[in-house]
């Protein structure tokens, strides 16, 4: 069974910043589109970062310029740098793959930001 676990969340201040890291297991990273996506609370989830098996990354207009997602193959880790973070950045972050079907879905990493 494929397990993903987020960690690397934390409460900092706007303006800062945060790693995310991803540990998947099985081959996931190697072989699937992979993406960080995030959740507040009342809202959906959203699509935060993606990179392609061959590292190209894709960020929608909220969070380009300020976020960098990365992998490590041999690790099979995800990450995802958030600098400049601010107050509404704050959620749940989870990885996953960028499309359905998904796998089970992690605890997430939670990241507050406080003004």
């Amino acid at each position: 069974q494929v397990q993903l676990v987020e960690s690397g969340g934390g409460l900092v201040h706007a303006g800062e910043s945060l790693k995310l890291s991803c540990a998947a297991t099985a081959g996931m990273v190697a072989s699937d589109y992979m993406a960080w996506y995030r959740q507040a609370p009342g809202k959906e989830r959203e699509l935060v970062a993606a990179i392609t098996t061959d590292g190209a990354p894709y960020y929608p207009d909220s969070v380009k310029g300020r976020f960098t997602i990365s992998s490590d193959v041999p690790k099979k880790m995800l990450y995802l740098q958030m600098d400049d973070l601010k107050p509404e950045d704050a959620a749940a972050y989870y990885c996953n793959k960028r499309f359905r079907p998904y796998v089970s879905w992690g605890q997430g990493a939670q990241v507050t930001v406080s003004s």
